[in-house]
């Protein structure tokens, strides 16, 4: 195993900047998730973890080694791609041991090296069937074996569930993650499925055209966002937010927008007249037929778009303040389109953002 660094890393194509002075420090053992949109960088990055991509400027360590020279065979790394990249003239049990043949491996080991990875990742059955014979998720599975049994310091995942259907990307997630916690072998996984970064990652690093936003456990990241930006990525449904200016009134500070008075949080770092984004994630904006008691008499009212119910929750989307926004109910409440919604919004869960620089206040 071993432990990544990444300072002031720089990746250009031409006059079109991909990374830009990025820093990231990945602990020995760890699960890091990269996390953003289509276009953040974040599958270059791990390219150039890998040694697949030239670096512009900067520098890769592992275990403050500097790989940028070394080839990304003997960077001693193994790589999980979205399309499994199988070899399908060969069985699972060759697959897997490809990597160990081409090093002249002894057979013995080979063999004891392929049972221990096909056991972990019930692979047993299916070791001397060809990858067209197996479904999406056990082709995965042999690439996660092939990458394995090489025994190596550092795993990358690039998108590994991107191509499994939903039931089959859940099963995955669990397997990944279980995997982690057998081997303990530092992880670089890349996505841009929040879920699987939530329910997967020690750390998740959210990136933005090439920069890092914000880094830190999943639940740090969710109750804390640190900008605008992080907030709304973050979370599905998403963040409900809503533009507004702070306003006062006997000696208690508003949020209004569109006639609504939005309640402020106590100790708010906010002043009159500033132009702020109001935040509240779904499941903490309660939604009543009645004004709550905790409103102090002001209602906030919106009229009824649509209603999702999902099983465990009720989804209600609603036009709050020319807004669209939602509140998650695990109360089985009936709604109808266009009926009047109170909310309640759980002041302890209200994010601030300021309305120029959009961060954190």
């Amino acid at each position: 195993m071993a432990s990544v660094k990444i300072t002031d890393l720089h990746k250009t194509y031409g006059t079109t900047k991909v990374i830009e002075g990025l820093d990231l420090a990945v602990d020995d053992g760890r699960f890091v998730v990269l996390l953003g949109p289509s276009g953040c960088g974040k599958s270059t990055l791990l390219r150039m973890i890998a040694g697949l991509e030239s670096i512009t400027a900067g520098d890769v360590l592992f275990d403050d080694k500097r790989v940028n020279d070394v080839h990304a065979k003997d960077r001693n790394i193994a790589m999980v791609f979205q399309n499994y990249a199988l070899y399908a003239h060969m069985s699972v049990r060759k697959n897997m041991a490809f990597s160990m043949r081409l090093k002249k491996t002894d057979k013995k080991i080979i063999d004891e090296k392929v049972k221990w990875a096909s056991s972990i990742l019930g692979l047993d059955d299916y070791l001397d069937r060809l990858p067209k014979e197996l479904s999406g998720g056990q082709r995965q599975r042999v690439a996660m074996g092939r990458a394995i049994v090489r025994d190596p310091d550092v795993f990358l995942f690039d998108e590994p569930l991107s191509n499994l259907d939903a039931k089959l990307r859940v099963q995955m997630r669990t397997e990944i993650k279980d995997l982690h916690q057998r081997l303990k072998t530092t992880t670089i996984y890349v996505t841009h499925d929040q879920i699987e970064a939530m329910t997967m990652a020690d750390e998740v690093v959210i990136m933005r055209d090439g920069v890092i936003e914000q880094s830190g456990s999943p639940m740090e990241i969710y109750d804390r966002p640190n900008n605008l930006f992080v907030a709304q990525f973050i979370g599905s449904p998403g963040m409900n937010i809503i533009e507004c200016r702070v306003t006062g009134e006997n000696g208690t500070l508003y949020g209004a927008a569109e006639g609504l008075q939005l309640p402020l949080p106590s100790g708010a770092n906010v002043s009159v007249g500033q132009n702020i984004y109001y935040g509240v994630r779904p499941e903490h904006f309660r939604s009543s037929r009645q004004v709550a008691a905790s409103a102090g008499g002001k209602a906030i009212a919106g009229a009824v778009r649509v209603v999702e119910p999902t099983g465990p929750e009720i989804h209600v989307y609603a036009k709050l303040a020319g807004q669209d926004i939602c509140s998650i109910s695990r109360e089985r409440v009936i709604w109808d389109p266009g009926e009047e919604i109170f909310f309640d919004p759980d002041l302890d869960h209200v994010h601030l953002f300021d309305g120029v620089s959009k961060k954190a206040l």
